[in-house]
């Protein structure tokens, strides 16, 4: 039977869960476990897919099509598997699946309550993952913080669990120890009534992980030890580092790995993550830079930037990046002001390769749209994902083949050239309303046409892409887009989809309907991202 790990967190959310959750992962692999994880997400939303990147960050997509928390890319980039649909479930899921049990009379009549049947909803499908996984440690990450009314239930289900099965469950508490400027030392008291918290709602932590600015020191770890009844030992430090795949290395250095097994009655075994330290050690080697600009809307948040809505794009350009002994430099360029002041499009020459990232709307297409034509014609290598791929097409159908006004029917839904359409299944979603869950989603096959720089990368004819999108290319300009030198070298065989386009005549145009960056791991970097670095060192 697989032993379950809740991870939770304290004092305040985005102090990284999802990569301790994924380093734990990563640190019992090391030692030959079977590990899989679960991300919890305390949101009425059914999936991830209907909130806005800019509150909630990225939308990851799974091989079997479910719109997910970034940190479900963070399990698989750490695991280097792929991680199921099943491992990912919202409030808003459990409760609609509940509802629909009793309307079936699956609860014989019973009076059906949040407690128990929701936490029971909850640990069945817990595990579910971990049968269908095979799995010895099954982790399952808690969004939020404890204390939040809307963990309560999620709570409660990993409380049950424990008192069922004593043996098999451990809870970790991930907790901010704040050093006030003004002060100058590092206090402890918001973690210690987060573990208040959770001892108010049945649970005690077996290990907390205490994230600073700076590592914990023997006094702090001391008073964390008396406060918050737990040993020396498993208080685990945590500060700020440059980059997080140094983190399982970190927690080893308190011996994380083994007080978990200790705590399960495991027998020590071995690690072995001599290619995780390899990783860490190349990333700081990197001194070189390769400078990339990355093109989106996705940014703002009041005054502060939010990187997070486009991880998955950031961390394969990391991975690229350190594959070729690069450090990457990566600049956040915002469309919009390409619009209002086209002038600053010069700018761009400063840089060794721009990247157009998926995205929805109006906002900054034309900025995006002006940035491609600029890549285009100045030889900078390119790389447009998804929303990328179709405002190039739209770009080399107004720019190169004459079609004035061409443009995708998501902004112009008259367009004369609408050289980006709706598929008619996706039509028929939108004109019934059914939005949540209905794009194109998952992992789709693709064939690659010899002699180009997608088959170079991939060294392969057939591939297969996740996808999240509504809009593809219309074959109806196909021929003429093509007549005017646009290259169609990656097509979708069962429906003749356009998956990848290229140009002829420089460095690297390359524009892809699916995301690559969902399958780009640490130790495995995507292909077209290694090709797209390359190509851009050339110009450095």
């Amino acid at each position: 039977m697989s032993k379950f790990i809740f991870i939770c967190g304290g004092v305040m959310s985005g102090i990284g869960k999802g990569v301790t959750t994924a380093s734990i992962g990563r640190i019992l692999k090391s030692r030959g476990y079977r590990v899989t994880a679960v991300k919890i997400d305390p949101y009425i939303n059914v999936d991830a897919g209907t909130m806005n990147p800019i509150e909630h960050g990225e939308i990851f997509v799974t091989e079997d099509g479910v719109e997910c928390d970034q940190d479900v890319g963070n399990y698989e980039r750490f695991l280097d598997q792929n991680i199921p649909k099943e491992n990912y479930m919202t409030t808003g899921l459990i409760y609609q699946t509940v509802i629909e049990r009793e309307r079936n009379m699956e609860y014989g009549g019973k009076c059906v309550e949040t407690i128990p049947h929701i936490p029971e909803e909850v640990i069945k499908r817990l595990d579910r993952a971990a049968k269908k996984a095979k799995a010895d440690f099954t982790l399952i990450e808690i969004g939020g913080t404890v204390g939040e009314y809307q963990n309560a239930v999620f709570l409660e289900a990993g409380r049950m669990m424990r008192l069922m099965r004593p043996k098999d469950v451990i809870f970790v508490l991930v907790s901010y120890l704040p050093v006030p400027k003004m002060i100058g030392e590092m206090k402890t008291k918001p973690t210690q009534y987060a573990v208040r918290s959770m001892n108010s709602a049945g649970i005690q932590p077996d290990v907390i992980v205490a994230r600073s600015v700076i590592p914990l020191d023997g006094p702090r770890k001391k008073k964390i030890s008396i406060f918050c009844n737990i040993a020396p030992e498993d208080v685990i430090s945590a500060p700020d580092i440059k980059s997080i795949y140094e983190i399982p290395i970190n927690f080893e250095k308190d011996k994380l790995g083994y007080r978990i097994l200790a705590k399960f009655g495991l027998k020590y075994r071995r690690k072995n993550m001599a290619d995780w330290e390899q990783l860490a050690k190349n990333i700081k080697k990197a001194k070189k830079p390769v400078k990339i600009g990355i093109v989106g809307k996705y940014f703002g948040t009041g005054d502060f930037t939010l990187a997070d809505s486009y991880i998955s794009v950031i961390e394969a350009l990391k991975h690229a990046s350190w594959f070729h002994n690069r450090k990457p430099e990566l600049i956040w360029l915002n469309a919009e002001s390409y619009e209002k002041t086209p002038g600053l499009l010069t700018e761009l020459k400063n840089f060794n390769g721009i990247v157009v990232p998926g995205g929805f709307g109006a906002r900054g297409v034309e900025g995006k749209i002006k940035t491609i034509e600029y890549a285009r014609k100045n030889k900078i290598p390119f790389l447009g994902l998804c929303y990328g791929l179709q405002l190039a097409v739209v770009e080399f159908a107004r720019n190169v083949c004459g079609m004035k006004n061409a443009h995708t029917t998501e902004i112009s839904p008259r367009a004369k050239y609408a050289v980006i359409d709706m598929l008619p299944e996706q039509l028929a979603n939108i004109k019934e309303k059914r939005l949540g869950g209905s794009m194109r989603l998952g992992a789709y096959t693709c064939e690659l046409a010899p002699g180009t720089k997608s088959f170079k990368a991939y060294g392969t004819k057939l591939i297969s892409e996740r996808h999240r999108h509504r809009y593809e290319v219309n074959n109806d300009f196909r021929e003429k887009l093509e007549k005017g030198g646009m290259i169609f070298s990656g097509i979708n065989p069962e429906r003749n989809l356009i998956e990848i386009i290229e140009l002829k005549n420089h460095p690297f145009f390359v524009g892809t309907q699916f995301h690559p960056e969902f399958k780009s791991r640490p130790l495995n970097p995507h292909p077209l991202f290694k090709e797209f670095i390359k190509s851009a060192i050339k110009t450095n």
